[in-house]
């Protein structure tokens, strides 16, 4: 059963702690990658280690999303939130002063391991301070804060690099940390999971395979898909993960039951979640490049242009969490996915070596309206589709698998570019676009053909509003 004090606070302040730290961790995705250049200028490195900026967050990050969750469930979920953001901002100094390259790297591998422990966390302490007929509008704000985060962090590493300095991208989760942990101890209830002690095997086995698929998927563009580490990673992960998947089948008390797939709609908002991002990630992350390195813009000006599609969800998200507790989940999630996957085939259309910005705003804003549409609805049908007391493994897994569908969205994305073009020319670089954004739209509307998977709500005659299906006692009674 699960176990959870009185609370000490309010929905309002679960809602603004837990949003803050998503936003840090989710940030610090992508925040670094228009700083590189200062960053190499600065504190010298290779290309090779400049790479390593970036992919030792995203390595520890998405590797312990899990194990993060499991050990909330184990020793408390507020207690472990409070010991990982204590770990991130206190890696985000440490990145903000590295002397030199390789420390920026392990202070970097260390920001991870926190996010890691924090990230999952946010969502089940947020579910246990919210009443459930509000939970729709607080998802909403959740998501749209988390996804401003992961789709606005090329521009403020951006600004802060023009503008400030390179230090600051990571300087500036300090004073956010420092402000959050007294809140998060006063404010937040503590809860726990089912009481069951830590799965070590499962862990490992989970962990291990991951670190392999999403190490040879961070490294398979630079090193080469056919090199002998990335393959080893790629194929040792495998194994591993498939080793995991039939230990936990037969464990007493595994750290993911895989019982939970059986449910239709954990399973089919976990596969529209992994397919979302790879084709997000892997489109926002070339279509920066192309409005930088194409079209001529600043860091801060191509910012500022992608605000249509980046910044939607702060205005529209809040609203899609209200219909999902009036309509449902299933069909708020579907359409955000088909419009965002029309969204980049407009603009697959229309990127040339000098388009407008008018020709590309109907896409970008399509674009943001759907992913928009996503985010919360998609939380919401997270965490009702088990539990309570497994809403933290939940959170967790569907996190790893977000993680997981980014870095392959990038590793897809930038083989077909660089298969159908390159970098030596604005037209070059077109036609490497062209196609990778055909590809994530078809990706991103099988994200939403899944989403369709998830059951419906039903309708109780006399009691007022539909309820979704209970799946998690669907997934349970078999």
């Amino acid at each position: 059963m699960s176990q959870q004090k009185a609370r000490r606070g309010g929905a309002a302040w679960a809602l603004v702690i837990t949003s803050v730290a998503g936003f840090m961790a989710a940030l610090d995705n992508l925040v670094v990658t228009t700083a590189l250049p200062s960053i190499r200028e600065d504190l010298g490195g290779a290309l090779d280690d400049l790479e390593w900026t970036v992919s030792a967050y995203t390595l520890t990050f998405a590797v312990l999303l899990m194990t993060g969750a499991a050990l909330g469930d184990r020793f408390g979920r507020r207690r472990l939130f409070l010991a990982g953001l204590t770990v991130f901002t206190g890696a985000s100094a440490a990145a903000a002063m590295a002397p030199g390259i390789g420390s920026l790297i392990a202070a970097r591998a260390v920001q991870g391991v926190g996010a890691a422990v924090l990230m999952p966390l946010t969502l089940t302490l947020l579910t246990a301070a919210v009443p459930a007929a509000k939970r729709g509008m607080a998802y909403g704000i959740w998501g749209a804060v988390n996804g401003l985060a992961i789709a606005s962090g090329p521009l403020i590493g951006g600004s802060l690099t023009e503008h400030i300095s390179w230090h600051w991208i990571f300087w500036l989760n300090v004073p956010l940390g420092v402000v959050l942990l007294p809140l998060a101890r006063l404010r937040l209830a503590e809860s726990y999971g089912t009481g069951a002690r830590l799965d070590l095997p499962g862990t490992l086995l989970a962990s291990g395979g991951l670190f392999g698929i999403v190490y040879g998927l961070v490294r398979g563009p630079a090193d080469g898909w056919t090199g002998s580490l990335v393959l080893t990673a790629l194929f040792g992960g495998s194994a591993l993960l498939v080793g995991f998947v039939l230990y936990s089948t037969r464990a007493a008390a595994p750290m993911l039951p895989m019982r939970l797939f059986r449910s239709r709609a954990f399973s089919g908002i976990n596969a529209a979640s992994l397919l979302m991002f790879v084709g997000m990630f892997g489109s926002i992350f070339l279509l920066s490049q192309y409005m930088q390195g194409v079209l001529g813009y600043s860091p801060t000006e191509a910012g500022l242009r992608m605000l249509p599609w980046t910044g939607m969800p702060m205005l529209v998200a809040p609203v899609a969490g209200i219909l999902s507790d009036r309509v449902g989940g299933r069909p708020v999630v579907a359409t955000g996915l088909f419009l965002q996957a029309v969204g980049l085939g407009y603009l697959a259309s229309v990127v040339s070596a000098d388009v407008s910005y008018a020709a590309q705003l109907p896409g970008l804003v399509i674009s943001g309206i759907g992913m928009a549409l996503y985010f919360a609805p998609a939380a919401n049908l997270v965490m009702s589709s088990v539990r309570p007391q497994e809403q933290g493994i939940a959170s967790g897994a569907n996190n790893a698998l977000r993680e997981v569908g980014g870095a392959l969205g990038i590793a897809i994305m930038s083989s077909i570019f660089a298969a159908q073009g390159g970098y030596t020319s604005a037209q070059n670089f077109v036609d490497g676009l062209r196609p990778a954004l055909v590809t994530g739209a078809g990706v991103v509307a099988l994200a939403a053909l899944a989403a369709l998977l998830v059951p419906g709500r039903r309708r109780t005659p006399g009691t007022g509003p539909a309820q979704e299906t209970a799946p998690a006692a669907e997934a349970l009674s078999v």
